[in-house]
């Protein structure tokens, strides 16, 4: 009897319970869906909750929208990448050859705030057939990007040659093969093809010597496993066998100085079909799943056909022009937004990389009087807006163009609007003041650009530039108090040196950035600054 007694408890204590009522619990307002909600995307109505099909569909339009314009600020430095290619093999440059602008980059060319100061020697690299060699000019500065604009290793003077020159071994995605025990600077990439830029600078005003120079020592070829940076030690562990290397191939040149081009992305349903391009030409694992997340969701997909319909495709068309909207905004428009990225208090000059660095996460690290660098923690938050900002306007990415390290690298003061806050008017005329002791050790620049295009301006000029150096354009003269003034005009002023002088097109208006190649710590500790630029009246 003793076994049924918990038994009998429980049944009693169950039964004690039943039909007895219980009070059901208030579902909180905050829980619960109107029957009509008004909203910026519209009137959304509900059935106890459960969504009209009207609404589904006002949703589901907004769903796609959203994502759409996420992945044309997101991708948008995909599109400029694989823009750049398309741009280059119109000109006869296929993979693995080399643009150079022997007689420097002008006007005629789009390229995204190209300048007209140095050297350009660009590259598409292919690694789709292995890893291949780069044997690097010295006194280079460049820098090698993946086709999503992502850092892969600086090349000469930020680079670890530090401007001496060597071989890179570039390494493509899953690749498993042996690799040298020295001999090279490794890097690996994560995409199929791989962006070379590299610039040099003038030798006394003169470009030949540095032509010359890339002309004679830049090779690329593919890599030969076993043979040089490979010892017998490692080969007799018996994974890769002794080679020779073969005869290094004839490096092919395309002259690309004064030739008319484009490499700028579009900026309507274009712009998705570059995208969709790219992606169909890189591993799936190119680039991150929250991109790869956004660009599924509107149809591109690695290995799959992107096929909108015709309501997609108005919606993709939106979302360019929205997205359009938004790099522009960012840029002409920062301050009413981000006025953080004034590098100068209560100043137009400006310049977003400052905020999250390189990687678009955290500043930039600080160098110390004691020549050490002081890596701020980092934040764990990407800064969107400047991402946007930057790759709608500019190319390629690599820690030399954010630094704080005086002498090395260059710096940029980017400016939008003049000292009241107005676009600049390419009809009217302007002027802006570099005090004495402009901090650039090497030498400095000011280009206008094309607010369309974000190219350099076109005009009868050809070169939109003023600066120190006396080519390809005379030198900037520089007043008895030691500073240098600088007039923006469709014609030249009177009394002005054609060297002090940038011409204007009176339809268009125009933005510009002031370089300072090898910057100064005055720069940095912010003693020296430029006038803002202002309206001659």
């Amino acid at each position: 009897m003793t076994i049924r007694k918990p038994l009998i408890a429980l049944m009693l204590f169950s039964f004690a319970g039943f039909g007895t009522a219980q009070a059901n619990t208030k579902i909180p307002d905050n829980i619960s869906t109107p029957d009509k909600v008004e909203s910026r995307i519209g009137t959304l109505e509900y059935n106890d909750g459960v969504p009209t099909l009207e609404t589904a569909e006002l949703v589901r339009d907004t769903l796609d929208f959203t994502r759409a314009l996420n992945a044309y600020n997101n991708s948008f430095r995909g599109a400029s990448a694989y823009a750049l290619s398309k741009g280059f093999q119109s000109i006869g440059a296929d993979d693995n050859s080399f643009v150079i602008f022997s007689d420097l980059m002008d006007s005629r060319s789009l390229f995204l705030t190209g300048n007209t100061d140095t050297i350009y020697t660009l590259s598409v690299i292919n690694l789709s057939k292995g890893p291949m060699v780069l044997e690097l000019p010295p006194q280079a500065l460049g820098t090698l990007n993946d086709m999503w604009f992502s850092w892969i290793v600086d090349l000469g003077r930020p680079g670890p040659d530090r401007g001496q020159g060597g071989k890179y071994l570039i390494v493509p995605p899953n690749y498993n093969g042996p690799l040298p025990d020295g001999g090279y600077y490794i890097a690996h990439a994560k995409t199929n093809r791989v962006l070379y830029a590299a610039r040099a600078f003038l030798v006394n005003e003169d470009p030949k010597p540095a032509v010359a120079n890339i002309k004679k020592n830049l090779k690329l070829y593919p890599y030969t496993p076993g043979g040089l940076g490979t010892s017998i030690a490692t080969a007799l562990q018996g994974e890769v066998r002794l080679a020779v290397n073969p005869k290094i191939p004839e490096t092919k040149f395309i002259e690309s100085s004064g030739k008319s081009f484009n490499t700028v992305p579009p900026s309507d349903f274009g712009f998705f079909e570059m995208i969709n391009e790219n992606v169909q030409q890189e591993p799936a694992t190119s680039y991150d799943v929250e991109l790869a997340g956004q660009l599924a969701a509107i149809g591109i997909q690695h290995g799959k056909p992107f096929k909108p319909d015709a309501r997609m495709k108005k919606i993709l068309t939106d979302a360019a022009a929205v997205g359009s909207a938004a790099g522009r905004t960012l840029n002409w428009r920062y301050s009413a937004i981000h006025p953080e990225w004034s590098y100068y208090p209560d100043s137009m000059w400006s310049n977003m990389l400052w905020e999250g660095g390189y990687l678009f996460e955290t500043p930039p690290p600080a160098f110390t009087k004691e020549g050490m660098f002081k890596p701020h923690a980092k934040t764990g938050a990407r800064t969107l807006d400047s991402r946007t900002a930057f790759y709608y306007g500019y190319t390629l990415d690599s820690p030399g163009m954010i630094m704080n390290i005086p002498g090395v690298g260059s710096q940029y003061l980017i400016g939008f609007v003049d000292s009241k806050g107005e676009a600049y008017d390419g009809s009217k005329t302007y002027k802006m003041t570099l005090p004495k002791g402009i901090p650039a050790r090497a030498f400095w620049s000011l280009i206008l650009y094309d607010n369309q295009s974000r190219s350099m301006l076109q005009t009868p000029q050809r070169f939109p530039r003023a600066g120190s150096q006396g080519y390809p354009s005379p030198a900037a003269e520089i007043a008895k108090d030691g500073s240098t003034t600088i007039y923006i005009s469709p014609k030249q002023p009177k009394g002005v040196a054609r060297g002090n002088w940038i011409q204007s097109d009176p339809k268009k208006g125009w933005f510009t950035i002031l370089r300072l190649y090898s910057p100064l710590e005055t720069f940095f500790t912010k003693e020296w600054q430029p006038s803002e630029i202002e309206l001659v009246k």
